[in-house]
């Protein structure tokens, strides 16, 4: 089984590093679309640690998102050196931050932020808990879209343009790749540089959820009252959900900026914070395979309807819109999904399977499983279970 394992996983590791060499020759259209999905991969593994692993549903993740964008388009752009005389004259040549600089401030601070709004929402459960984060996403890209008066910080509704690349070690990922005479074009470096963000991201995901915290989150996600009782502080249990989810979506807008080079209110819309929740549940609440699948399809989807509304737009000489056939047929199949998959299409192991120990393959028998009366609740002091409280 090893030795199968690892040939799938190097089968694997090749179609990975060869796809965007192969996409390439059909158009760069096609990287960028598989670019667009690793991206969304990241935000989706971010929001499934609190949705998926501690049962928090947030509705305003695009909000850490958003945070992390905007704040690598001020230190990429030379919009806080035209706008304030005192950085310029520190910084006479523009700001121009590295990669190994902006990705642990994106982290760091969407971070705080995750925990600042976590900390006031301790009580909440459930739909009251759902409207609180909307309304936080919300609040987000309404300052985004204000904050250019009375000192302009965000440049408002326009947004902010000439936003760096991403440069580091001397590559300049805005810029094709000369080997030879072979040519790797810019959206393909992208790739490598989100696919190995990704590969992080999954990895620390799963230590994660093998480890006490993801324990106590998936405690806490089934019965909060009784994971207190057993001694779990859920209040910084979920502070760190709110902020370890948040800290990869700020990293995964820092890359969306330097990968468009222009970022506005408009692109953080209700709406894709729906998306990313829907991603999380379709794909399969708490299962990293699931979630990645999930991201994938959501992210392609769209592109790929473009090859069915397009025509069927021709076919009514206009009358129908293109985008608005698009969120149909996205929503059809996502509704024909849930109906036929409930939970998911790749929903995580039982909760009774993946709890077991490997090699202990003895069945459980009705008896010891949860939720099953057994006769050592009906006989007071029976050798089985000696410590009874029951009448």
């Amino acid at each position: 089984m090893k030795s199968k394992n690892l040939i799938v996983f190097l089968i694997a590791a090749v179609a990975l590093l060869a796809l965007p060499l192969l996409l390439q020759t059909q158009g760069n259209a096609w990287v960028r679309i598989v670019d667009i999905a690793l991206l969304y991969v990241l935000l989706a593994l971010g929001l499934n640690i609190v949705v998926g692993y501690a049962g928090l549903l947030d509705l305003g993740y695009v909000a850490f998102f958003a945070i992390g964008a905007y704040l690598y388009a001020l230190l990429g752009s030379p919009h806080l050196t035209e706008t304030f005389p005192a950085i310029k004259a520190m910084f006479p040549g523009g700001l121009h931050a590295p990669l190994l600089i902006v990705i642990p401030l994106a982290l760091v601070l969407a971070g705080v932020f995750g925990v600042m709004l976590g900390a006031p929402t301790l009580r909440l459960r459930g739909d009251y808990l759902a409207i609180v984060t909307l309304g936080f996403g919300e609040i987000i890209r309404v300052f985004l879209n204000t904050l250019d008066h009375p000192v302009n910080i965000t440049n408002g509704p326009k947004g902010l343009d000439a936003i760096d690349p991403v440069h580091f070690w001397g590559l300049n990922l805005g810029r094709p790749l000369k080997l030879g005479d072979y040519t790797i074009s810019s959206v393909s470096l992208y790739y490598y540089l989100f696919l190995a963000l990704v590969i992080v991201t999954v990895i620390i995901s799963h230590r994660l959820q093998l480890s006490r915290i993801g324990r106590a989150w998936m405690a806490i996600r089934e019965d909060e009252i009784a994971a207190k009782a057993m001694g779990i502080n859920t209040r910084n249990m979920k502070l760190l959900a709110f902020g370890m989810g948040a800290s990869f979506g700020g990293v995964s807008g820092a890359m969306f900026a330097s990968f468009q080079s222009f970022v506005s209110p408009e692109s953080f819309s209700l709406m894709e914070s729906v998306m990313i929740v829907a991603m999380v549940v379709l794909g399969g609440i708490g299962h990293l395979p699931g979630v990645i699948l999930g991201a994938v399809l959501l992210a392609a989807l769209p592109e790929v309807l473009r090859y069915v509304a397009g025509p069927l737009q021709s076919m009514t000489d206009g009358r129908l819109d293109a985008s608005i056939l698009r969120q149909l047929f996205i929503a059809l199949a996502m509704i024909v999904i849930m109906l036929v998959r409930p939970r998911g299409l790749w929903p995580s192991p039982e909760h009774g399977k993946s709890l077991r120990r490997k090699g202990d393959a003895t069945p459980m028998t009705p008896i010891e499983a949860s939720g099953v009366d057994s006769p050592a609740d009906e006989v007071p002091g029976s050798p089985s279970r000696p410590m009874s409280i029951n009448p």
